[in-house]
């Protein structure tokens, strides 16, 4: 790939289109010669140009193939999940040797003692940066970011000015507290250590989306996201990585996104899926944060007056937001429209590539309609929703329904973040909000509870996932958890995030268990989800596994108590 080519996986005046070719190279030929940066053997992203993009792209081009945005999903713990018994028991000393924890998210303060051994030097193998311009950037980097090694890292922190050498940092500081709680070193004088406090860092620094997807997604400008391609350049870079080394990896996933159809059949939880599957691989991903937010809402159509009415609150300080519906086959829905002001648009009949540009008199609202009445990985139809500067109030939307109906049909507002407080359904339904990619078939689902009173944290997502799969899987604690915070501090703060990082933790002591310790050479995420489940606590009062708790709240200890005899 030539410079001009790179300079397209960032440049704002292209246009990312992720492809799912599952090596059928005819499928990228279809875009001549466009420049395209192949993922793996079943995707790959192509660079269109943004001018050659309208508002009919959803129906031009597919929803599958428009990367999705991800955002942050946060803003005592070690006995809870079992870890100081574990760590007491002389045969099951584990404290992540050889195993690698993987990280993509908002990068790392690798100054942090956290992340150094006692003699000052790195636990860090590498970091790739994607948002340091590197026109060098070969294929092992997917042409573009700086990869910062462990030797580069241990010359930077011998400089009296570190980032002059390695300017690779986390200003957040999410994915710092990621990875602290994960595998943290011991700081006594701070009473803190994380889980793997003896595995390696392997870190991917996502870049921001770029502009022209978060104009079209109606995303706020100050909003931080990032694209589904980078996220999944990212993975094969963790992968890539492990596997050089010759070491198990698990991946920490503490980001998300309410787009898509809930369901596992979307880019980048079917590429999770796959890789979750593989020997020395396991993916956790946080549940997310939308259990009281409001923005999802169910219907059935009334088979006699042959809708269903859905009634939507637009908060005074809302710019602009999209709304998507999700129908099962074999049911076909449409809907009609009622602005505030009661201004209404008729039902729009449901046909192939429908697409409606409706601008309100009264309101100054522009609502840009797409129907797909098979969307292409999930078989299903979808109706996309944008508003442009929407009206504050009441929005009444009518869904209609033909053919078999019986299931019923689901609507998913912008995960929290990307749209205010003050929008929500005015006759919310709680579940089935579990964000992506934590829908997917063999990653770890993993949601937040509270270690001192055992409640459940009552902004988790709930499940089930749309297709009745149990997720969330397990729970760990994430509610006021003791984590490392930029600049040597420590704080208190709560989020699935944080249990996922605390669960990412013990999936690496399990991998070391397992193949670093040769007892079991081929243990992949299915296999340590299911010793998860061994180990749960469960509330005698509840029925598991349930879409609160999933199997319910992990303990280490007992999971090795479950199979003594086999040691």
């Amino acid at each position: 790939m030539n410079e001009e080519e790179k300079r397209k996986i960032t440049s704002n005046d292209f246009i990312d289109l992720l492809i799912e070719y599952s090596g059928d190279q005819r499928l990228l030929a279809e875009y001549g010669n466009e420049t395209i940066n192949v993922i793996d053997d079943r995707f790959a992203v192509v660079y269109l140009p943004a001018e050659r993009t309208s508002e009919r792209l959803l129906t031009e081009v597919g929803y599958s193939v428009i990367p999705k945005l991800y955002g942050l999903l946060d803003t005592a713990h070690l006995e809870a999940v079992g870890i100081n018994r574990l760590q007491a028991t002389p045969t099951l000393n584990l404290r992540g040797q050889g195993v690698l924890l993987g990280f993509i998210d908002t990068g790392i303060e690798y100054t942090n003692p956290i992340f150094k051994h006692a003699d000052n030097t790195t636990r860090i193998v590498s970091i790739w940066d994607q948002t340091i311009e590197n026109l060098q950037a070969g294929e092992d980097l997917f042409y573009y970011g700086t990869e910062y090694t462990k030797d580069m890292i241990n010359e930077a922190l011998q400089n009296d000015n570190p980032l002059s050498v390695v300017p690779s940092t986390d200003t957040n500081g999410h994915g710092t507290m990621l990875a602290g709680l994960a595998g943290g070193s011991q700081i006594p004088e701070s009473d803190f250590t994380g889980i793997a406090s003896q595995a390696e860092f392997v870190v991917v620094k996502l870049k921001p989306a770029k502009q022209n997807l978060k104009d079209y997604l109606l995303v706020p400008n100050d909003t931080l996201c990032y694209q589904g391609n980078d996220f999944m350049f990212g993975i094969r870079y963790l992968v890539n990585v492990a596997r050089r080394l010759g070491k198990p990896i698990a991946i920490c996933v503490g980001l998300g996104t309410n787009q898509g159809a809930h369901d596992g059949n979307i880019s980048t939880s079917i590429f999770l899926s796959d890789l979750a599957n593989r020997a020395g691989i396991a993916i956790l991903v946080a549940a997310g944060n939308e259990g009281n937010t409001g923005h999802h809402y169910f219907g059935v159509v009334d088979r006699v007056t042959g809708y269903d009415t859905v009634e939507l609150r637009v908060g005074e300080n809302e710019k602009n937001f999209t709304m998507e519906i999700w129908g099962q086959v074999p049911g076909t829905y449409s809907i009609d429209v009622t602005s505030p002001s009661g201004e209404h648009i008729p039902r729009i009949p449901a046909r192939l590539g429908e697409h409606r540009d409706i601008r309100f008199l009264f309101e100054g609202t522009r609502l840009l309609i797409d129907y797909l009445i098979i969307e292409s990985q999930t078989g299903d139809q979808l109706i996309f929703l944008r508003f442009n500067q929407p009206a504050p109030g009441i929005w009444r939307f009518r869904v209609y329904g033909g053919g078999d109906i019986s299931s019923g049909f689901h609507i998913w507002l912008p995960m929290r973040g990307f749209i205010t407080e003050e929008t929500t359904f005015m006759n919310p339904n709680p579940d089935t909000v579990i964000t992506t990619p934590g829908n997917g078939n063999n990653v770890i689902t993993v949601t937040a509870y509270n270690h001192k009173d055992q409640s459940i944290y009552q902004n988790a997502s709930r499940g089930y996932s749309r297709a009745n799969q149990v997720k969330p899987d397990v729970a760990a604690p994430g509610v006021e958890v003791y984590v490392p915070l930029p600049g040597n501090q420590f704080g208190y703060q709560s989020g699935t995030s944080i249990a996922a990082a605390l669960a990412t933790g013990v999936s690496g002591l399990l991998l070391e268990w397992g193949i670093v310790n040769d007892r079991q050479g081929n243990m992949d995420g299915v296999n340590i989800r299911k010793f998860l489940y061994r180990g749960v606590n469960q509330k005698s009062n509840l029925v598991y596994p349930n879409n609160e708790w999933g199997y319910g709240s992990i303990d280490i200890y007992k999971t090795f108590e479950s199979f003594r005899g086999e040691q």
